[in-house]
């Protein structure tokens, strides 16, 4: 293989029998292997951990004619004037087509004119349309192990015929984080250092900013995310702002993470502490005006202040109440004396009629009516007893007679 290609390439195997990692495949890619007819399948996992790899292996297998394309270079125009004569089709990153472009694949591979091997970093069940996804076999792929770095950065080593110490094995390995392709361009980076400069803490102080990878575009993102809130949510706030650093550090685009940081104001902190929503909402702007990276620090303020808030997801809870009920039963019609009577025949039809103007009364509060009739009495808010939310139902509990007892 030729040495101007970039060592992450060639070291990929041409036999299923030296592929490193996804041991708990194993028995499922041998039997892929020595099947009749080979199924499209859709390959997902985190960056460099084989994807490709083992769907090019799998073409190659088959002994068919295959072509390797790349979703974000192959238009439809593209992929129509390529598949003549393709039985095979190897694709990476199904996820950057839209739901339109993927349709493309579907009479293909339904009628077996095509079988199709993508992969995917993004978690098939957002990134690929139902309608594809059922007809393709998916395989999640897992990081490589430490122990399967160590064997490919020694591997990566012979090939550049450099020395490979267990002990940079093993830094190189920790710092790629289960990523194959990176371990082999860290090997490659090492080797072409000058030969003083290979001693361990040298390396160390020369490697590139490697030490932490977030993927935007794959489950972990969503992961790291789904942390955060949940953190944010139990009232941890050292686990939080870990979080939030693991997502700032791997390059996330801080406007993700306001968004949901004004969400879980919204929702886990809700009316138990109103001025939460205002914080995120002004670290949202504030955000957007100081930039990066010194947004970083009223991001780190208002994740602490929601971990240290006190929580009540009452509104939210009172939205899907009522969400329910017209789910269930439909919409009921607004009570005439509510409608507006915008025209004449709005008025003969009793638009309006009795209604009564709260500011015109004591408090600027009068007994009356405004769920629909079929729905009269009915509860979809229930407040909780957190925070400030007390105090703001106070009045409210005293005008409707609610007692805390029938929370």
């Amino acid at each position: 293989m030729s040495v101007s290609k970039p060592l992450p390439e060639r070291m990929r195997p041409d036999d299923l029998a030296l592929f490193l990692g996804q041991t708990h495949l194993g028995s499922r890619l041998r039997s892929l292997m020595q099947a009749k007819r080979l199924p499209s399948l859709l390959f997902f996992g985190p960056p460099g951990c084989g994807k490709s790899t083992l769907a090019l292996l799998l073409a190659k297998g088959t002994g068919k004619t295959f072509l390797r394309l790349s979703a974000p270079e192959a238009g439809l125009q593209h992929l129509r004037r390529s598949l003549s004569g393709i039985e095979i089709l190897v694709l990476d990153e199904l996820h950057r087509f839209s739901k339109a472009q993927q349709d493309f694949f579907l009479p293909l591979v339904e009628s077996g004119d095509l079988t199709l091997l993508a992969t995917t970093t993004e978690n098939p069940s957002f990134s690929v349309t139902r309608q594809l996804l059922s007809r393709l076999h998916v395989l999640r792929l897992r990081p490589l192990g430490r122990t399967e770095l160590v064997e490919l950065a020694r591997r990566g080593a012979m090939d550049l015929q450099v020395e490979m110490p267990d002990e940079l094995a093993e830094l190189l390995a920790g710092v790629a984080h289960g990523d194959a392709r990176t371990l082999l361009n860290l090997v490659e980076y090492v080797a072409a250092l000058p030969s003083d400069l290979r001693e361990i803490e040298h390396i160390k102080a020369a490697l590139p900013e490697v030490l932490v990878r977030h993927d935007k575009d794959g489950d972990n993102h969503y992961e790291l995310a789904s942390a955060l809130i949940k953190s944010i949510r139990g009232s941890d706030v050292d686990a939080a702002l870990y979080y939030l650093a693991c997502l700032l550090e791997g390059g996330e685009d801080p406007r993700f993470i306001c968004r949901r940081l004004i969400l879980s104001a919204s929702e886990d902190v809700g009316l138990a502490d109103p001025n939460a929503l205002q914080l995120a909402v002004a670290c949202q702007q504030a955000v957007e005006f100081v930039g990066m990276p010194e947004g970083f620090i009223p991001l780190a303020e208002t994740v602490t202040y929601l971990a240290l808030a006190r929580k009540s997801n009452a509104t939210y809870a009172a939205y899907l109440n009522a969400q329910r009920e017209i789910k269930l039963n439909g919409s009921h019609p607004v009570p005439l004396h509510l409608r507006n009577p915008s025209t004449q025949m709005h008025k003969e039809w009793g638009y309006g009629k009795e209604y009564k103007y709260p500011h015109n009364y004591p408090d600027s509060w009068i007994q009356q009516t405004y769920l629909p009739q079929e729905l009269e009495g009915r509860r979809f808010y229930q407040p909780r007893d957190n925070g400030e939310e007390p105090r703001l139902t106070q009045w409210w509990r005293r005008l409707h007679k609610i007692k805390k007892t029938e929370e």
